[in-house]
């Protein structure tokens, strides 16, 4: 019988809203809303009515239907804020589910931002702040740690250790893992051996990308099919299925039977008594497997599963090394609107949109983005930018 480990990331970033180049030298109000209109309240409003709410309530549903039914969530600080004053009713269901007592909260960057790559200091920061709004709005302390988007290498393992986590998720990315399976907990390769917990990115993809794509063998997948995957894997193994949330309802619409299937799954994987849903403090807790040597970083994207998503060209690497030399002048100013601009500003879906892959990665990346090219992305970034540099000087 193995173990199946559920885990959903919910963050909706705050985008830029369209700073002119002649505002520079003039007072701007918000770097992401105009006085007339608040796209990003839009964007949130919408996602929730086709994902958050009917997802959390079905979770909920489950919770109370199936007595050993499990999972974790990781919400960044940037989406609780939103959800608070876009949607509280969100935020209450989610609070709802952590009360059961089954939902094991994940701690991670607030501001989904790559600070992990960049500066000890301020990765810390936000660590430590999205530790106290978890306290503050849930009552809970984290003890398992989620980067933004899985990024993952030795050097972060000890800068998660040193902040007292007890484990944390990753991606499995064969060419660190060689030819071991991705199911069982391995530890970091550095003199703190964290515990990890890896991806199934056959299985989690298999839900998250390939569901509605009716050129797969596979569509539509049913429950039966998709549990006869899992007979392969044995008793002292755990099944890592780790995706965003926004998987269902916004990147699989309602009408695919996304829902349905998921609910069939939950039930009928119980039902037969051969799966066990656990939480990753739970998983973690199994003796570990060996060493995942991971001395680059890594990520659960694109093909590479590398940062090339977020760091790959010029004008990601441009703006990122910007971003970042401001740091101290920031925190030397004590001006807290300035300091929570900075930081809204490192959120990685800033960089993601200026990412410039084609193929099917260039594909992913242009169906999230709202501009028109990565060229746009990067000049209203830009823009931006040169304003908080004026604020600064």
């Amino acid at each position: 019988m193995a173990n199946i480990c559920l885990y959903f990331e919910l963050h909706q970033p705050l985008r830029l809203a369209p700073v002119p180049l002649t505002s520079l030298g003039a007072l701007i109000e918000s770097y992401f809303s105009q006085a007339e209109r608040d796209d990003n309240k839009e964007i949130f409003s919408k996602v929730a009515k086709k994902s958050y709410y009917p997802m959390l309530q079905l979770l909920l549903k489950l919770l109370r239907k199936e007595p050993t039914f499990t999972f974790a969530l990781s919400l960044s600080g940037v989406f609780l804020e939103q959800a608070e004053a876009y949607e509280p009713r969100v935020l209450k269901l989610l609070q709802q589910l952590v009360k059961t007592g089954r939902v094991e909260l994940l701690a991670e960057t607030y501001y989904h931002s790559l600070a992990s790559l960049y500066s000890t200091t301020e990765f810390v920061a936000q660590v430590t702040k999205h530790e106290q709004l978890l306290k503050q709005l849930f009552g809970v302390q984290p003890t398992v740690f989620r980067n933004t988007e899985l990024i993952y290498s030795n050097a972060i393992a000890e800068q998660v250790r040193a902040l007292g986590y007890r484990g944390m998720l990753t991606e499995a990315v064969p060419r660190y893992l060689d030819s071991r399976p991705p199911t069982q907990v391995y530890h970091s390769s550095t003199k703190s051996r964290l515990p990890l917990l890896l991806k199934q990115a056959q299985l989690s993809d298999d839900i998250a990308f390939r569901f509605s794509d009716k050129s797969w063998r596979w569509h539509p997948l049913s429950v039966a099919q998709y549990l006869q995957w899992f007979e392969s894997y044995g008793p002292n193994e755990c099944v890592n299925l780790f995706m965003d949330f926004e998987t269902f309802g916004e990147h699989q619409w309602e009408d695919t039977g996304i829902f349905e299937f998921f609910s069939k799954f939950v039930s009928d994987a119980i039902r037969a008594k051969k799966h066990a849903f656990i939480t990753p403090s739970v998983a973690l807790r199994a003796k570990s497997a060996g060493e995942y040597d991971v001395p680059d970083p890594i990520s659960w994207a694109d093909v590479d599963r590398d940062l090339t998503a977020w760091t790959g060209n010029a004008l990601q690497q441009d703006t990122l090394r910007l971003l970042y030399s401001f740091e101290q002048a920031v925190q030397e100013k004590n001006d807290e609107q300035l300091l929570a601009d900075w930081r809204f500003l490192q959120t990685s879906d800033h960089f993601y949109y200026m990412c410039t892959k084609w193929a099917a990665d260039g594909d992913v990346h242009a169906y999230f983005s709202p501009y028109n090219s990565p060229y746009e992305a990067y000049r209203q970034y830009a823009v931006v930018l040169a304003h908080l540099r004026e604020r600064l000087e």
